[in-house]
């Protein structure tokens, strides 16, 4: 495969596809000024460009009043649903999806559309028997396999998914997304695996600023021609499921030109069993001794055998390879609940993992997470919980004032609240990982050294709600967003420059 050399992507006078946007839209109100039979389409073909041109709300009344004049019509929904997705506004987004599924139900396209904003909502069973029904109508419908493998994966039926993902992403594994930005865009490749376990890039690959072309690489075709770029992110972050992809992502970084933002190679070091091996021995780090074992093993009669083998004992934590936020990943109190628990966990294999207690002396667990950005570290939250299994999400955050005002001195001041031992820990395992995106979850034990849960690319920054509780972490998520970014603007500028 050859990857694009890098450009520029630089314009006099505006960038050109902006100017023709813009033209279009003149010419169709010059159009539209002598009404036809064609009238309504062209009508649609404008509030889509609206969208395009970032003018949302011009956008979305022309949507209302076409929908007012013509309620059925199916492309008016549709792209009026694509609109609110592109806003953000998810629900309204899948009402009108769905209404375009009533009035045209053997359409697969708005079946897909609404299907993917289930799917992400993790409305498995819902995003299923629409990318079912799509593929009823159009059996070759390459988003709805590629969606209805999403789902399968995420159910555990890894063969099932590989099946669709085959289907569905053959001569469909390079695709460029809408860009909406008024200036020459930074052009990027974005590595992504098809089964999950990428890092989630919303938050920072901005469509005003970043025009992205995602390779889906444990699919692509070698010879398929790559567009100009001016870096690559590879953003496939979980070893112990991206294997294929992070090898595919390996080729085509091998024969690239242009700066790659963590390199795949690096990845691959960072699966939960070999991190537990190498990052044990830096001073100040403790990590939870792990193995993977078949999940016929430790089903059987002698599973308690086959982890006292590798060191391991009651309690600990099994969990399936490649899930995370808690999915699939349980406690296990004592062998007569280990066969029970193996059972009721997908895939073929388990990660059995020493416990690690993370509660201090008032009883709660406490997990911090600091994100590892271009050599630096970001200290993004701190979730706390009575519960061993800690997620920010689930914990006692939004009703505990005091855990707040915890989390908030954190963020403030981390190196203060984790002491020297902790953050010196914490530079040793950011030289260690060897990545330029990362992140660690982590507890901190009463010597004051890293109980390290987690430590790789698939770290997820997310913002908070407009709850003005959550005021106080604003800054902190902003800082290491930005970073990102920086990073990225910094890279894509070093790589036109050597091309000049």
């Amino acid at each position: 495969m050859k990857a694009g050399k890098s450009t520029a992507m630089a314009g006099e006078g505006g960038w050109a596809p902006r100017l023709a946007q813009e033209a279009r839209l003149a010419e169709l109100d010059t159009l539209l000024a002598r009404p036809t039979e064609e009238t309504i389409n062209l009508e649609i073909e404008r509030a889509a460009l609206l969208g395009a041109l970032n003018r949302h709300q011009d956008a979305q009344q022309a949507f209302i009043g076409i929908l007012r004049r013509a309620p059925t019509h199916f492309s008016a929904l549709n792209e009026f649903g694509t609109l609110l997705t592109n806003m953000g506004a998810i629900e309204p987004a899948c009402r009108v999806y769905a209404e375009a599924i009533l009035h045209h139900p053997d359409n697969p396209l708005a079946r897909v559309n609404l299907a993917n904003l289930l799917l992400r909502a993790t409305r498995h069973a819902e995003a299923r028997e629409h990318y079912e029904r799509a593929l009823q109508a159009d059996p070759d419908h390459a988003q709805a396999h590629q969606g209805l493998g999403a789902v399968l994966a995420d159910l555990g039926d890894r063969a099932g998914a590989h099946e669709h993902f085959k289907r569905g992403f053959r001569e469909h594994a390079v695709s460029t997304l809408p860009y909406r930005g008024d200036k020459a865009p930074v052009a990027l490749l974005q590595f992504v695996s098809s089964g999950g376990g990428n890092i989630p890039s919303g938050l920072f690959l901005d469509d005003t600023r970043f025009l992205t072309t995602v390779v889906v690489a444990d699919h692509v075709d070698p010879s398929t021609p790559l567009p100009p770029h001016q870096l690559i992110f590879n953003a496939i972050g979980d070893a112990d499921l991206c294997e294929p992809a992070l090898k595919a992502a390996q080729r085509i970084v091998a024969r690239a030109d242009v700066p790659v933002i963590n390199d795949p190679v690096a990845v691959m070091r960072t699966s939960r069993v070999e991190n537990a091996k190498r990052l044990r021995k830096l001073p100040g780090v403790r990590t939870a001794r792990t193995a993977a074992l078949p999940r016929a093993r430790l089903a059987g009669s002698d599973g308690a055998d086959a982890l006292a083998r590798h060191g391991l004992s009651f309690p600990l934590l099994l969990r399936s390879p490649g899930y995370h936020t808690g999915r699939n990943f349980m406690r296990v109190e004592s062998a007569t609940d280990l066969a029970r628990a193996a059972e009721r966990l997908p895939g073929k294999e388990l990660l059995a993992i020493e416990y690690l207690d993370a509660r201090g002396s008032d009883g709660n667990a406490r997990k911090f997470r600091v994100m590892m950005i271009d050599g630096r570290l970001y200290p993004l939250h701190l979730a706390i919980s009575r519960d061993w299994k800690v997620h920010y999400f689930t914990s006692d955050m939004a009703d505990q004032p005091g855990h707040r005002a915890e989390e908030a001195k954190f963020l403030e001041d981390m190196g203060s609240v984790l002491g020297a031992k902790a953050m010196h820990a914490l530079r040793a395992v950011q030289a260690a990982l060897g990545l330029d995106y990362a992140g660690t979850d982590f507890g901190l034990s009463a010597q004051g050294d890293l109980l390290l849960f987690e430590a790789n690319a698939t770290m997820v920054i997310a913002k908070p709600n407009d709850d003005p509780r959550w005021a106080y972490r604003r800054r902190a998520i902003d800082g290491a967003v930005d970073a990102v970014v920086a990073m990225l603007l910094r890279e894509a500028a070093r790589a036109g420059s050597r091309a000049r």
